[in-house]
């Protein structure tokens, strides 16, 4: 990249402990610009703190954009996204990412670390505990699987029969796979002997091998230890802290039993001897950036806390530490936020005070007008009058080469380059590439513009950025043992229906183990351990009390299941039939306008979920395709299918179809 093209962005940056500059003027994706600049110059990490979540997300994909190198990574570190002493555990691979930042922010030389002053605020494990509990395994090492068994147990990994979701480990022979913590794919390791022969990636869908690998390094499962010498430590400073039985807390039961019960997160400072914050983990030499919004959000913030535990600190079951030992009070965060040179930016012009006003301006709205006779007229006068170099910025691929296709209908003839680095070294006056920004950007000196699609389209085409799960999970997985009740009806993967009797200890081996007791037909017994709880799924079938009970080694499970199977095929040779029928068949094809349909999509003031995304889409293809429509969407009242309705009607009338909606009913 060409330095001296866009030194306005290049200022001076701060050196000593508690200097603070200011920097104004910073519109649209120009302060992503601008730190991505500052990253590059200044010789250490930046952390950058943004007034809330949704901030944070706007300027990563900004940060993205204009840093992408390998030498400047843009790292995030995620929230909880849990309220304050909540009685919810964030999901795995949310703790896997914040373990992975850990471990890797010490060492950190060059880059930018991104997050909300919300989750600053959060108390941490300390840097010990991460140094203590990590485990570099390498080809040829030697490893002895009954103690890596023990091991990863007490470091919160999951014994189950297959790897699927990051901290689970499973044994079979002599296999180790393991999901660890902070890492992109599992890892198979196969042993000669007592001796590690190889190591492989795997996907944990198919289970197939993909790369050997030479070593791989585990994390802890979790933020705090759950071996005999960290249980030991909570249950000394639970009865320390709170007064009364303790046996009454099924909190300090389930940990006395070495198990994670939900929230336990909220309870980190019962774990360590001290916690630690995110200034712990910087290096010496980091450079922290702050938006303007930070001060009263911290403020706000610590007030949500306030009202939280006054509201649930009453709980004799579920009692709860004071805010100061969770969080981090507002005076101790800017304390914290004075301990490095600092930047204070804003997107507003600085005035009366000392500080850099950028040569950036607002990016102008280009929105296309499908009313107007000419629904480019904004954007073709902005390219008109416009001298510097413009930049469009679709979010996919498959979204480029629509804009591609929109703006050549309009004589416009963008040229494809790579990313921002390509652009910014090129003389091209007009160019577009893939990049999912929610801003544009426009300098004045030098001339750069940045069209994002939103500019165009309206915010509702950046829609489809929600963290995805893992589709395993369902409704009738149980996830915490509190689900389930004593006589309920369950179903075993591989032995059927049973009811449940509790939980009981056996001392199997040299260990005290917890299993689930569950009761089947004749009065047998079948015992469940707590890390397979994953096969154990709720009954759904007819009343509970009326649930039929399998009797165990009669085949009568084995035989169902069978039966099931066997009706599963005559339905799919039903289903084969019908369809091949519909595919000798031809339909009417309902013709699109992209560009009114998008404008009718815009406003639509909400944010589809995945599901109902997915139902829009497979709607229109259905009418864009020319066979019969088989398609019902349904599901509980609410503006879901109302928007999938509107939509198909929106498309149906354009083609010319009479269309009759009916309000739903609640049933």
């Amino acid at each position: 990249m060409t330095d001296t093209r866009i030194s306005p962005l290049h200022p001076a940056l701060p050196q000593n402990r508690g200097e603070i500059h200011n920097w104004g003027h910073l519109y649209g994706a120009s302060a992503a610009l601008a730190i991505s600049r500052a990253a590059s110059q200044h010789p250490g990490p930046l952390l950058v703190i943004t007034g809330n979540t949704s901030e944070a997300q706007q300027l990563e994909y900004g940060l993205r954009f204009f840093a992408a190198s390998a030498s400047h990574p843009v790292l995030h570190f995620p929230d909880w996204e849990t309220l304050p002493y909540d009685a919810f555990s964030p999901h795995q691979d949310i703790i896997s990412e914040r373990l992975a930042c850990l471990a890797r922010l010490p060492t950190l030389q060059q880059g930018i670390l991104l997050l909300p002053i919300q989750t600053l605020m959060h108390r941490i494990a300390p840097r010990d505990y991460l140094d203590a509990h990590s485990l570099i395994l390498d080809t040829g090492q030697e490893l002895d699987l009954d103690t890596m068994r023990e091991r990863l147990t007490a470091s919160g990994y999951s014994c189950v029969s297959s790897v699927m979701e990051h901290g689970e480990f499973a044994v079979r022979g002599s296999l180790l796979d393991i999901y660890p913590m902070g890492s992109r794919l599992p890892f198979r390791i196969e042993l000669f002997d007592d001796e590690i022969e190889s190591i492989r990636t795997f996907d944990p869908e198919t289970q197939r091998s993909i790369e050997t690998v030479p070593q791989v390094r585990l994390l802890p499962a979790r933020e705090f230890p759950l071996d005999k010498a960290g249980v030991s430590r909570f249950r000394q400073a639970f009865r320390a802290r709170f007064e009364g039985d303790p046996q009454r807390s099924s909190l300090y039961r389930d940990v006395s039993n070495a198990l994670a019960p939900a929230g336990i997160e909220y309870y980190l400072a019962l774990f360590h001897a001290q916690t630690a914050t995110l200034f712990d983990y910087l290096p010496d030499n980091s450079l922290i950036l702050t938006t303007d919004t930070v001060e009263a959000e911290a403020e706000q913030f610590w007030r949500e806390i306030g009202v939280r535990y006054e509201q649930l600190r009453h709980d004799q079951e579920r009692p709860l530490l004071p805010p100061v030992d969770v969080f981090l009070p507002v005076p101790e965060t800017f304390a914290g936020l004075k301990s490095r040179p600092r930047i204070n930016y804003q997107h507003f012009e600085l005035e009366n005070t000392q500080g850099i006003n950028f040569a950036t301006a607002a990016p102008p709205n280009l929105n296309l007008d499908v009313r107007a006779a000419h629904p480019t007229a904004a954007l073709e006068a902005f390219l008109a009058s416009f001298k510097g170099q413009i930049l469009f910025a679709a979010e996919t691929t498959g979204r480029r080469e629509y804009l591609l296709d929109l703006l050549r209908g309009h004589d416009i003839h963008p040229t494809q380059v790579e990313n921002w680095a390509a652009f910014l070294d090129s003389d091209i006056k007009l160019a577009i590439t893939v990049a999912p920004l929610e801003q544009g950007l426009l300098l004045t000196d030098p001339q750069i513009a940045v069209i994002a699609e939103p500019q165009l389209f309206g915010m509702q085409v950046l829609q489809r950025r929600r963290r995805k799960r893992a589709q395993r999970d369902t409704d009738s997985i149980i996830r915490n043992l509190a689900e389930l009740s004593i006589g309920a009806p369950v179903v075993h993967e591989d032995y059927g229906v049973g009811r449940y009797l509790g939980l009981q200890t056996l001392h199997v081996g040299a260990t005290d183990t917890e299993f689930l007791t569950l009761e089947y037909a004749g009065g047998d017994k079948l015992y469940v351990p707590v890390s397979s709880l994953h096969l154990i799924s709720r009954y759904t079938g007819a009343a509970p009390d009326n649930a039929p009970l399998h009797k165990l080694g009669s085949g009568q499970w084995e035989r169902a299941r069978r039966k099931a199977n066997e009706r599963v095929r005559d339905v799919a040779a039903e289903l084969l039939a019908i369809y091949a029928k519909r595919e000798a068949r031809s339909g009417f094809r309902y013709p699109l306008d992209e560009m009114q349909y998008l404008a009718f999509s815009a406003e639509f003031p909400f944010e589809e979920t995945p599901d109902q995304q997915t139902a829009i889409d497979n709607v229109l293809t259905s009418m864009r395709d020319d066979k019969p429509m088989d398609m019902l969407v349904c599901g509980d009242v609410g503006f879901g299918k109302t928007e999938v309705a509107m939509r198909a009607a929106f498309v149906a009338v354009q083609a010319g179809k009479q269309v009759a909606l009916l309000a739903p009913t609640p049933c």
